[in-house]
């Protein structure tokens, strides 16, 4: 079976083709970039627009199949910015209509655990999935991912496109704040708030920009404000490893490009003796290849939708979803 897999959740629309054995045929995206701020879901959405028959023809291309090859439709129904969630999805209808095949809507974050389950041959990790929309810690249990700590507010990536923005740096803002923590000499003390098993990070962000309006050396609050939300990401990915009982971790999301956070969840799980895996960067990210492979999963299990089934769930949660090609 070969499925085409469309991602829209946020600032990337990709394209991935993938064949029932798990090989990635094509993973194209274009992202979009704003001129300043953050993302704007409209624009975002005429972008992915603009950008869906070139992404298309390019995976296409990359993959060597023609159109009518295509056994499968899946994408990304939710969660995510409505307005590209549905750009996405009237592409992925389009396309189904045209050549007369399935479609299938795939949870975009479910779809980030089964990528690195698939790249990296690992059954049954606790996932902590990090991005700039999502922030959670994910294990299978009883039919369904469940979510075992989650941010109570904004997300790590937002929490740190947010600070960024706000001290002057260029978008996207993680990688910019992550280059100037390796320069960071001093800790300075943020609020640091585990609440149970869940996270918050407004408070800590607010505290960096005053910080920084107030003359603290940029350097010194990059660094101590990737030291500070990622110890909590830390404690409660190992509090549900300990719960779990589970022998990997997983890191997966935008924010997993981030070197400081790989190092810190490494020392943790070689302290506790489970394994550490990352999927390729090309594949942490947003990407139409995850969707591809969710999409076959999920139809070989029985999964099948109407078209009239096909409405954007923008609120979809992870938990919420069955799997039933895992037992």
């Amino acid at each position: 079976m070969l499925c085409l897999g469309i991602e829209g959740t946020a600032h990337t629309f990709g394209v991935g083709i993938v064949n029932s054995n798990g090989e990635i045929l094509a993973n194209s995206a274009k992202a979009y970039e704003p001129e300043e701020g953050g993302i704007h879901p409209r624009e975002a959405a005429q972008a992915h627009g603009r950008n869906a028959k070139k992404v298309l023809d390019k995976a296409l291309s990359e993959s060597g199949v023609k159109a009518g090859d295509l056994d499968l439709i899946a994408f990304s129904q939710g969660p995510g910015l409505g307005s590209c969630l549905r750009t996405a999805a009237t592409a992925a209808r389009a396309l189904s209509i045209h050549l007369k095949i399935p479609i299938v809507g795939v949870n975009h974050c479910v779809a980030h655990v089964e990528i690195g389950r698939l790249t990296e041959k690992v059954e049954d990790p606790v996932t902590l999935y990090v991005s700039g929309g999502n922030t959670q810690v994910i294990a299978f249990d009883a039919g369904r991912y469940r979510i075992f700590g989650e941010t109570l507010d904004i997300p790590i990536g937002n929490c740190l496109d947010v600070f960024a923005r706000e001290a002057g740096l260029p978008h996207p803002g993680g990688p910019r704040v992550e280059e100037l923590a390796k320069k960071g000499e001093n800790y300075l003390e943020l609020p640091y708030s585990v609440k149970g098993m869940d996270l918050s990070f407004s408070g800590l962000m607010t505290e960096a920009v005053r910080r920084h309006k107030n003359g603290d050396k940029l350097e010194d609050i990059c660094y101590s404000l990737q030291e500070t939300a990622f110890a909590a990401l830390v404690e409660v990915t190992e509090r549900a490893i300990a719960h779990t009982e589970k022998d990997a971790v997983m890191l997966t999301g935008g924010v997993a490009a981030n070197s400081r956070l790989r190092e810190m969840l490494k020392t943790m799980t070689e302290a506790r003796e489970v394994k550490f895996y990352v999927p390729p960067m090309g594949l942490c990210g947003d990407n139409g290849a995850m969707i591809a492979w969710t999409g076959i999963l999920a139809h070989e299990h029985g999964v099948k939708q109407k078209l009239e089934e096909t409405q954007v769930i923008q609120r979809w949660r992870t938990d919420q979803v069955n799997i039933p090609w895992r037992t």
